[in-house]
């Protein structure tokens, strides 16, 4: 058997599911595996590195195309701190106007939910009312 890591053990060892590496691989985060003579996959063992990478990236809130870019910039021997950096800093940006939107939403289904007291029929229920008027809009 060639040297390496099945799929299983891989997949242990970096803390990720098997059908999430297969995901990768399609995605082309991580390089195709060689193949034993009976088609079973073998990872080399820094593949647990870009794979514990990718999930970290991911808990960061980096979409798969970010962390593509900045594997990118891992590996490309040109690349600058300066360019990391520039990505971390624009997801940050990204979080803050998701925060702001996310604060709007929920200020606006908070004033939904004070104006409904809980009790009586959902037909006059003025959570639906507004949903189906598209009264939240102004807030």
């Amino acid at each position: 058997m060639q040297e390496g890591l099945t799929i299983g053990r891989l997949a242990r060892q970096s803390g990720v599911g098997v059908e999430t590496i297969r995901f990768y691989e399609r995605q082309g985060l991580l390089p195709p595996p060689a193949r034993t003579p009976a088609n079973y996959r073998i990872y080399p063992e820094q593949d647990v590195r870009r794979l514990r990478f990718i999930r970290r990236a991911k808990a960061l809130g980096f979409t798969l195309r970010e962390i593509r870019e900045l594997l990118d910039l891992r590996h490309r021997p040109d690349a600058s701190k300066k360019e990391v950096r520039q990505r971390a800093e624009a997801k940050i940006a990204d979080l803050d106007r998701r925060i702001e939107e996310l604060a709007r939403i929920r200020a606006a289904l908070q004033h939904l939910v004070s104006a409904c007291d809980g009790h009586g029929p959902a037909t006059d229920c003025p959570i639906l009312d507004a949903l189906e008027h598209d009264e939240s809009r102004s807030a």
